[in-house]
C-alpha cells in the first residue's frame, strides 16, 4: 500500500504524521504520551493540533489515490485471513506510517518479507480528556498494523506476504509471485502458533507438493522422505516441548536493589558470589 516516496521532505512529512498520529480528541490541547525512556510529555497547541491533524488527513488522501490492483490483492489477502473487512484494512494500510514498506516490497529486488501484526495495542480514546497528570485515558483495542518484526512485541497474529524473485509486482503477476500466510501467536503463545503452523498448514501443503524442482520423482524421492520425516519428528519434538513447559515455569519479577545495594567494591561482588 505504500507507493514510492520522494526523498525530498520525506523525512519531515513522516515525522509530522507520527504526530499526527498521536492527537487526541481534546479541543484545545494534544497530549503525546511519555515514552517508556521517561521522557515528559509534549503539549501541543490547539492550532499545532490542527496542522497535524490536517497533515495527517493529506497524508491518507495520497495514500489512498496509490491503491491499484496490488494493493488490492493484498487487503483482500488481509482480510480473509485476519476476518475484517476489505474496508476495515484499507483504512488501516493508508493510516500507516510504514505505508512506504508496501512499494519497497512491489519494487524490483526489493523486501523480501512484508509482515502485519493485528493484536491488542494501547490506543487513546477518541474522546479522551486531559487528566491531572496530563496524561490521557487509553484501552487496549484490536489494531491491524504494518511492521518490520523487529521494534514490536508480538502477542497476536502475523500476516506475512513473502516473495522468491526479484521480479518487480505488477497487478498481473502479484497473485503468482507473491505468497501469504498466517501465523496465529493469540496471548503470546508462540511455539503452540509455530505447531499449528507446522502441522495444519506447511506439512500438508509439502505432502501434496507435485513438483520438486530439480528434484526427480517428488514424494518417491529418499531426500524428500527424508527431509518430510525430519519436519514431522521437529513438530513432534516441539509438540512434546511445549507440553512439558506449559504451566511448569513460573518467572517472578525480583528486586535486585535489595541484593546490590550494599556493594560497594570488587571483594564485595566476590564475597556475594
Amino acid at each position: 500500500t505504500e507507493s514510492k516516496h520522494r526523498r525530498c521532505g520525506g523525512d519531515l512529512k513522516t515525522k509530522s504524521t507520527e504526530l499526527g498520529s498521536a492527537v487526541t480528541g481534546s479541543p484545545l490541547t494534544a497530549v503525546l504520551p511519555a515514552s517508556t525512556t521517561g521522557k515528559k510529555s509534549i503539549v501541543l497547541s490547539s492550532e499545532t493540533r490542527k496542522e497535524l491533524a490536517k497533515q495527517a488527513r493529506v497524508a491518507k488522501e495520497e495514500r489512498k489515490a496509490q491503491i491499484d490492483e496490488r494493493h488490492k490483492y493484498l487487503v483482500s489477502r488481509l482480510a480473509d485471513g485476519i476476518g475484517l473487512s476489505e474496508q476495515q484494512v484499507e483504512e488501516a494500510i493508508i493510516s500507516d506510517d510504514k505505508f512506504q514498506l508496501i512499494e519497497q516490497f512491489f519494487a524490483p529486488s526489493g523486501l523480501k518479507k512484508l509482515l502485519f501484526f493485528y493484536q491488542d495495542v494501547f490506543q487513546q480514546k477518541s474522546n479522551a480528556s486531559l487528566r491531572s497528570d496530563g496524561s490521557t485515558n487509553s484501552l487496549l483495542q484490536k489494531k491491524l498494523f504494518i511492521t518490520m518484526g523487529s521494534t514490536e512485541d508480538f502477542t497476536g497474529t502475523c500476516a506475512f506476504f513473502l516473495r522468491t524473485s526479484d521480479k518487480v509486482i505488477t497487478a498481473s503477476n502479484v497473485s503468482q509471485e507473491v505468497n501469504f500466510g498466517i501465523f496465529d501467536c493469540t496471548e503470546g503463545n508462540i511455539l503452540q502458533g509455530l505447531e499449528f503452523f507446522l502441522s495444519q498448514i506447511m506439512i500438508p501443503a509439502l505432502k501434496s507438493q507435485q513438483n520438486w524442482g530439480a528434484v526427480k520423482e517428488g514424494l518417491k524421492n529418499s531426500q524428500i522422505q527424508d527431509f518430510l520425516y525430519s519436519v514431522d519428528k521437529f513438530v513432534g519434538t516441539l509438540s512434546s516441548s511445549r507440553q512439558n513447559i506449559e504451566g511448569k515455569i513460573q518467572l517472578t519479577k525480583v528486586d535486585v536493589d535489595i541484593y546490590v545495594s550494599n556493594l560497594q567494591n570488587p571483594s564485595d561482588y566476590i564475597t556475594a558470589g
